[in-house]
Order: structure tokens, then C-alpha cells, then sequence
């Protein structure tokens, strides 16, 4: 009995950890009641009772392990919400998430999510095997080996993605352009992220590539900017394609660089008629005055949505290529006392001027796709008709 006593104290304990509240339960009964649950009950005992009939009657008993009942739970619980940016992270996969951010893993190098119930590649990493592979942006994911991804979340797929240097992996792909899938087996290898590239193209042209919204792309971009205003470059083309997002920070300092300090970045809505809260440029604002083109394609996600949005809503700047991602959302997390923690949707993103991101995306001022034809002979017509352009503007 004290075994399962400590299962539900903990199971609750967790469903109610940041609440605000100051809750109390009774001791070894089914009902608990709390102040966010009013006026309903919330009644564990079917929980217990399925518990117990699981520990009589299941026919493994060394397969009973106390600790993956009690996250398994939880993960439930969370899915439950049909949010798959909502999820539960065990100790383990917290060290993943920590290593994803920080630009490094061993896996195949392409950001994944889960599109209208769809598993699909939202952009495959510079340089990295996925992206040698020929995966691309869009591409929906039917299967992992052997696996059918239709009932995965983001994290069981990564789970199962991500293997050691060397091993393989097989994705069956479906892309728009196919009559049928294809099965794609890549080599899994140490992933290195780039925060961004740039060069000339033309004598008074820089050309930005920006890979992530990472931990170093700040730095990274403080350093580029002083070659650029040292390299007498007065125009740029900013590169988003491909671009999973990263730090909404990271995105905020970036857009400084081209708004005036005080101009707005983003709107964060945490909806239920709450406050919105603006995050505003920063400055140092040294490229406010240059003429910029902004390239987005359906692999632009997140925080380069973000920046897109701010460019254009707040200098009316073109933004060339194809309609964006659609991933609006704030996540935060919350650690828990084991080292597990809950990735929370607590917001969603709106440009300065209103629009809605989650779903919906970025329409191109420019709409420029990209064939098969493109990307067999290396072509690059979106690329092409920035600098087109962009050679006009005074």
C-alpha cells in the first residue's frame, strides 16, 4: 500500500505544480478537489483502480516499473490537450533538448513537427546528412524504419530519428511532387549547426544566410554586421529559408540591427482576455536606413516568422519566396522535481501589426517557388529575383 500511496501523491502533485493555488488533498482518498477544477471534481480513482489491475493481473510482472507508470501518466495527461507543442520531457530527453539548442547532436540534422496530423520535415540543416540526402522542406514522413508516424508525437519521432554516429535510419517520404513515397536511408552523424554565412554579391550587396535563431547567433550577427558596415555594403538580402527558428530572444536582438529601438518585434497573446505583451527593438538599429529583402520559404518557422513579420509590418519590407511554416507558439518550460520537465504552450505569436502566425503562416510579397528542375541544376530563382530587385532600391 505505501507504494501506491506514493504513486498518487506524486501523480497529483505533478498535475497541480504551478497553479498558484493553494491546494490541499486528503490523504488516501479517490476525490480531490482544487481551486482550478471548480465547480467539477476530479476523480484519480479510475486511475488506482486501473493501477491495481495492472499489478495483479498483468502477465509480466518485472515490466511493472513504478516510474514509467507515473510518466506515462503524465505524458497521457498532456497529450490529451492535442497541442503537439505541449509535452511532457523526461530527464533524458530534457539533456536532448538542452544539447538541440546549444547546436550540436548526433542524429540525421533536420527540424521536424507535426502539421495538421501530419509528421512532415519542416527544414533539413545546413550541411548536415539529412540535407545531403535531398530531404526538403515539406516533405511528409510516413514512416521511421518501420514505424508508421501517424500516432507519434514530435518527441517519440525524434526518439526514434536519433541513434549514434554511423547507424542508420530509413524515412519512407512523400513529397508533393511524387506519385508515390520513397524510402530515404540516411547515416546518422555528429550534428554541428551553423548559426549563419554571408558574402557578397555585388559590390554593395550582402547577402545573410541565417541557419537558427541558436545560443551563438547573436554574437555571430554582431560580428557579421561590423564586417558589413566595414565592407561598404549598403543593401542586404537576409536568407530566413530553412530556418527552424530557436530564441525568441535571439530573434529580437537580430531585428534590432533593422528597426529603429522601440519599434515592435512581436505581440505575445496568452488569450483568455489577458494583457498582450509587446517585445520591442532593442536597437543598435545600424542597418535601419538600408535597403533589405527578406527570402521565406515553408521551411521559415517560428522566430524567423518573427522576424519576417517584424521587418515587413514595420518598414514595409518585401518579403520573396513562398507562404512560411505557420509556427506561432510560445512554449515554456517548467522543471520538475526529478529533473523532468513540461514544455508549456502558454502563447501565441502575433506580428506588430496584428496577423496571426500559428497555422496560417506568412504569405510572400513576391511569390517565387522552387521546381525540381531548381533543385537538380542548382538553381536559385527566389535568390535571383532579390537581387534583381534589390539592385533597384535607393
Amino acid at each position: 500500500m505505501k507504494i501506491e500511496r506514493i504513486i498518487i501523491f506524486i501523480f497529483i502533485s505533478i498535475f497541480l505544480i504551478g497553479t498558484g493555488f493553494s491546494v490541499g488533498f486528503f490523504y488516501g482518498k479517490s476525490l480531490v478537489h482544487c481551486e482550478i477544477c471548480q465547480p467539477q471534481e476530479i476523480n484519480f480513482s479510475l486511475f488506482w483502480e486501473a493501477y491495481h489491475k495492472l499489478k495483479e493481473q498483468f502477465v509480466d510482472k518485472e515490466k511493472l516499473d513504478t516510474q514509467k507508470i507515473i510518466y506515462g501518466a503524465i505524458s497521457g495527461m498532456v497529450k490529451s490537450l492535442g497541442d503537439p507543442y505541449t509535452v511532457f520531457m523526461s530527464p533524458a530527453e530534457v539533456k536532448k533538448f538542452e544539447e538541440d539548442v546549444k547546436g550540436s547532436f548526433e542524429g540525421i540534422g533536420a527540424e521536424i513537427d507535426i502539421k495538421k496530423g501530419q509528421l512532415l520535415i519542416v527544414a533539413p540543416l545546413e550541411g548536415t546528412p539529412a540535407q545531403k540526402a535531398g530531404l526538403r522542406a515539406g516533405d511528409k514522413i510516413l514512416k521511421i524504419n518501420d514505424t508508421l508516424t501517424s500516432d507519434l508525437t514530435i518527441d517519440e519521432a525524434v526518439d526514434l530519428i536519433r541513434g549514434p554516429k554511423g547507424t542508420e535510419v530509413t524515412l519512407t517520404i512523400l513529397r508533393s511532387e511524387w506519385d508515390n513515397p520513397k524510402e530515404i536511408k540516411i547515416t546518422r552523424d555528429i550534428i554541428f549547426v551553423p548559426s549563419l554565412k554571408w558574402e557578397k554579391k555585388d559590390p554593395d550587396i550582402a547577402y545573410i544566410k541565417l541557419y537558427q535563431f541558436s545560443e551563438r547567433a547573436s554574437f555571430d550577427f554582431r560580428t557579421t554586421a561590423i564586417d558589413i558596415l566595414n565592407s561598404g555594403n549598403k543593401k542586404i538580402i537576409l536568407d530566413l529559408r530553412d530556418n527552424p527558428g530557436g530564441y525568441l530572444d535571439v530573434a529580437q536582438d537580430i531585428a534590432g540591427w533593422f528597426l529603429k529601438k522601440g519599434q515592435t518585434v512581436v505581440i505575445e497573446d496568452f488569450g483568455n482576455g489577458r494583457e498582450k505583451k509587446e517585445h520591442n527593438s532593442r536597437g543598435p538599429s545600424n542597418f535601419s536606413e538600408f535597403p533589405v529583402i527578406v527570402l521565406i520559404n515553408k521551411g521559415s518557422a517560428s522566430a524567423s516568422e518573427i522576424l519576417a513579420g517584424a521587418l515587413r509590418d514595420n518598414r514595409d519590407i518585401l518579403l520573396i519566396g513562398e507562404k512560411s511554416f505557420g509556427k506561432g507558439s510560445v512554449q515554456q518550460m517548467e522543471d520538475l522535481s526529478d529533473g523532468s520537465s513540461l514544455k508549456i504552450t502558454i502563447a501565441k505569436w502575433l506580428t506588430p501589426k496584428g496577423e496571426i502566425i500559428t497555422d496560417k503562416g506568412i504569405e510572400p510579397d513576391v511569390k517565387v517557388e522552387m521546381t525540381e528542375e531548381d533543385y537538380k541544376e542548382g538553381r536559385d530563382p527566389q535568390l535571383d529575383k532579390a537581387i534583381e530587385l534589390i539592385r533597384e532600391m535607393r
